[in-house]
């Protein structure tokens, strides 16, 4: 089998790769735990995070749903499973991952047809548009569809299309949009209709946090960009700055519990999150290879994890 796509890297020894890859086809037997691996799972913390504080903020406004918070949750998790599908695709037959560090994705690891995997992204798209229709309709509120149709639109032209916003330093902002502040206002607008400052205040928060797990993401995969010419933000302004740029990052959210501690006594429990977030940035400070990042990556996605739950919890109680 092979496939050919004028939309790959112009590095003429990436595209070559790619081509022998793309040309590979399925050789070697693809396993159920391939398929899982492909989905990233350890990315959907940044999923969770928004809509438990959401969920919390809609507590504390006595307008909690239980339906759509589920409907929610379920919009969350299948977008980014269905952009972890849709970047192995692009990347893949692109030929950015050919040199990556970390676990083989399934395109680029020439292993699966990519018409499979895009496939695949898209029936993940498919089904999170029928979790939001389902809750646009019970809530009655229609302009979300407006939303979903596109937060669906960004999570594809992030390494898809002609030019891909990935690809050009703007993953970051479009990140902290969707993944902080209409993740996290969405879900409160959803069940309330009420707008009120804690919504956008935790969703800024959680967005910082998720702005930290890629830009530690690109920070390690800054010489295989480079080579691939994906122009990332980590890539235009230097390692030493990415790594800045992550330590700002990682302690910004915590303005979130200094603001409002005085208010929710449950703030107290935010501050636990520090647990995660010291031990990840003196890792990325004083990190020397792109392997010891792949902790910094696991360690960034539980804090936004926690975080997001304990900020629901100190809202809603």
């Amino acid at each position: 089998m092979s496939t050919k796509n004028p939309k790959r890297s112009g590095n003429p020894a990436l595209r070559a790769v790619a081509d022998e890859l793309i040309a590979a086809g399925e050789s070697g037997r693809v396993t159920w735990r391939d398929w899982v691996s492909g989905a990233r799972l350890r990315t959907l913390p940044l999923a969770i995070a928004p809509v438990a504080a959401g969920a919390g903020i809609a507590n504390m406004l006595h307008e909690f749903s239980l339906t759509l918070s589920v409907l929610a949750l379920a919009v969350a998790l299948l977008l980014q499973i269905g952009v972890n599908y849709a970047n192995d695709y692009s990347d893949g037959i692109r030929g950015t991952d050919a040199f990556r560090v970390g676990p083989a994705r399934l395109t680029g690891s020439g292993r699966v047809n990519p018409k499979r995997v895009l496939t695949t992204a898209l029936v993940f798209f498919g089904l999170a548009a029928v979790a939001g229709i389902t809750a646009v309709v019970i809530s009655e509120r229609w302009w979300f569809l407006a939303v979903g149709a596109v937060a669906i639109v960004a999570a594809w032209f992030y390494t898809g299309g002609k030019r891909p916003y990935g690809y050009a330093g703007l993953g970051e902002l479009v990140v902290f949009i969707f993944f902080g502040l209409v993740a996290t206002v969405g879900t409160v607008w959803l069940q309330t209709g009420i707008a009120n400052q804690e919504m956008w205040v935790a969703g800024a928060g959680i967005g910082f946090f998720a702005v930290a797990v890629l830009v530690v993401n690109n920070l390690r995969d800054i010489p295989t960009d480079r080579a691939a010419g994906k122009r990332t933000l980590a890539v235009r302004i230097g390692e030493r700055w990415t790594r800045v740029l992550y330590v700002v990052c990682m302690v910004l959210p915590f303005g979130v519990p200094l603001l409002y501690g005085w208010a929710y006594s449950g703030m107290i429990m935010v501050w636990f999150v520090l647990a995660a977030v010291i031990p990840a940035v003196i890792i990325t400070l004083t990190a020397r290879t792109a392997r010891e990042l792949i902790l910094v990556l696991q360690l960034t996605s539980f804090a936004a994890l926690a975080y997001g739950v304990l900020l629901g919890i100190a809202f809603a109680f």
